[in-house]
């Protein structure tokens, strides 16, 4: 029987929460248990196990950037709107530690196209379009800015850019500068 008040939904937001506060590996069905002062046993009836659980949690971070990420982009093209979602990336992982390191999780075929990671791609694409590249330069073009977004906001989350000046807002800024100049003058392709 599905104890009153808990729903996968409650379980998935509590749980993005604990991985927040104690860092996304270490967020398990028993971990959440605790939280709630119930069973294990009491939560098997809204989640299968740990791995379906950071499943949910992924999909929430996901959803959460996704509407953070649209919010920022209206309106906007160009630098403005490669900046805002540069930021919106950043401003999560700085945030929401755990559910950033949720949304890096592989999900299976089938989870992966019900979540959110498509809007990402879109909204992406729809920035993309201001520097008129086409395929298959834009799913390049994709990538590097995944990449690029990820990379600094890990490294800075890890503490490498704390030991140095200039500080890390300046790099910020000048990777954005400099991303913004290479979609600018992207390369011709490569002859075969």
């Amino acid at each position: 029987m599905a104890r009153a008040g808990l729903s996968p939904e409650r379980l998935a937001l509590a749980g993005a929460e604990l991985a927040d506060e104690i860092g996304f590996d270490e967020v398990t069905v028993s971990e959440l248990a605790r939280r709630f002062d119930v069973k294990v046993a009491s939560l098997y009836s809204h989640v299968r196990n740990s791995h379906d659980l950071k499943t949910r949690i992924a999909l929430l971070a996901l959803e959460e950037m996704a509407d953070r990420g649209a919010t920022a982009l209206a309106g906007r093209a160009g630098k403005d709107a490669l900046a805002a979602l540069g930021d919106v990336y950043r401003d999560y992982a700085r945030a929401h530690p755990g559910r950033y390191a949720a949304a890096q999780l592989r999900l299976d075929p089938e989870a992966a196209a019900a979540s959110a990671g498509g809007r990402h791609a879109q909204m992406t694409r729809a920035i993309l379009r201001g520097y008129d590249l086409t395929e298959p330069d834009q799913t390049h073009a994709v990538r590097l800015l995944g990449s690029v977004f990820h990379g600094y906001v890990s490294l800075e989350a890890a503490g490498g850019f704390s030991h140095s000046a200039p500080d890390s807002q300046e790099s910020w800024e000048r990777v954005l500068d400099a991303l913004d100049a290479l979609l600018r003058n992207w390369p011709p392709p490569r002859p075969d």
